[in-house]
């Protein structure tokens, strides 16, 4: 997003415009009125990353404008980041200016913060990061206080971990978390709070059994388990897996089994079309599933994962576009009725608007 647009003052504006494009996308399905969730007009981005440009023997932070792709756009702050990062980020840049070895070849910076407090920096290099780079690297690490990555092609070379702690309270409970390098996670950490627990708030009194599709590293699951008497959670990605593995001791999540499979793979299973050693040890028909909550893609749920959905009393949907959302509730419009909305911006100052609603069956 250009800086340029960045102002505080004209936030609440572009929030209603883009709460305004959401509701007329639904008018024709009874939308609800939408619940809306403002983000902090500064400071909300947990991640950040930025090229770094070399002009002589001087280095500076370099974002680039879509209309002009190649000029560069040099930068001392970004409003939009967290506080941590926006305070590292002058230490960063004048420590990487003092040292040749750290800022030899320097591509790109990438920033990840956590409501807890923590920081990691990774550093993408167009030379090979060596045993040189990594004793300069340590004395960085310890000069920040921050986990530290080095990155080059081939090769990565961790200074303390390549994750972070997460850690906050939502509705009276403790949700601990682990951020993995280069794996997915929450952009707006204070909106991602207000998510949960709208979600929460609708799934409160539904009962029985959840199905969770896309689960990630545990973000939802955490939040949602304790409303249900079982949750069965999918995930694909080999990283997220282990991270939501992490959460569900970290948070004493015992009711919850999760499964390293896709949402086709998991539709085919539960419609008894397809059979998968993975799934050998859970009795799938002892489940009474009552809900299913789904955070898809951008490109939203797929023709097999409709028709799995449209069997469930309750759909739970998270979307980061609106566009394949309405397109998958016009779907669904025959079976299921909008019974509540929400909007949460995520992505101030962009077009972008994360978006929610409980589809119950009619």
């Amino acid at each position: 997003m250009p800086l340029s647009r960045i102002d505080p003052a004209h936030y609440a504006a572009q929030l209603a415009d883009k709460l305004l494009h959401f509701k007329q996308d639904f008018v024709l399905f009874a939308l609800p009125e939408p619940a809306v969730f403002a983000s902090e007009p500064l400071s909300y981005r947990m991640r950040a990353e930025f090229r770094i440009w070399h002009e002589g023997e001087r280095l500076d932070y370099a974002m680039f404008s879509p209309e002009n792709p190649r000029q560069p756009v040099t930068i001392a702050d970004f409003p939009a980041a967290t506080g941590i990062i926006r305070a590292a980020m002058p230490r960063l840049r004048e420590y990487l200016q003092g040292n040749p070895v750290l800022r030899h070849r320097l591509f790109q910076v990438e920033f990840l913060a956590t409501l807890s407090g923590e920081l990691m920096i990774t550093l993408v290099y167009h030379r090979p990061v060596n045993e040189e780079w990594e004793a300069a690297a340590r004395e960085l690490a310890a000069e920040l206080n921050v986990q530290l990555i080095g990155r080059s092609r081939g090769k990565k070379i961790v200074i303390g971990r390549d994750w972070l702690h997460e850690e906050f309270e939502l509705n009276g409970r403790q949700l601990r978390y682990k951020q993995i390098e280069g794996s997915f996670s929450q952009p707006n950490g204070g909106v991602n709070r207000q998510m949960l627990g709208w979600a929460c708030a609708q799934a409160a009194g539904l009962g029985g059994d959840l199905l969770e599709l896309y689960c990630g590293n545990g973000n939802f699951t955490m939040a949602l388990a304790p409303l249900f008497d079982r949750v069965l959670a999918t995930e694909v990605s080999k990283s997220s897996v282990h991270a939501a593995e992490y959460a569900f001791a970290a948070n004493q999540v015992e009711n919850t089994v999760l499964v390293r499979m896709s949402s086709e793979e998991v539709s085919a299973a539960l419609a008894g079309s397809r059979e998968f050693q993975r799934l050998k040890d859970i009795d799938l028909g002892a489940y009474r599933f009552s809900t299913i909550f789904v955070d898809p893609p951008r490109s939203g749920l797929d023709p097999a994962t409709l028709e799995l959905a449209r069997g469930f009393d309750h759909i739970l949907y998270i979307s980061c576009n609106q566009e394949t959302l309405r397109q998958n509730v016009a779907a669904l419009f025959d079976s299921h009725a909008i019974a509540a909305s929400a909007v949460f911006d995520q992505f101030p100052y962009t077009h972008h608007l994360e978006c929610g609603v409980l589809l119950k069956r009619r």
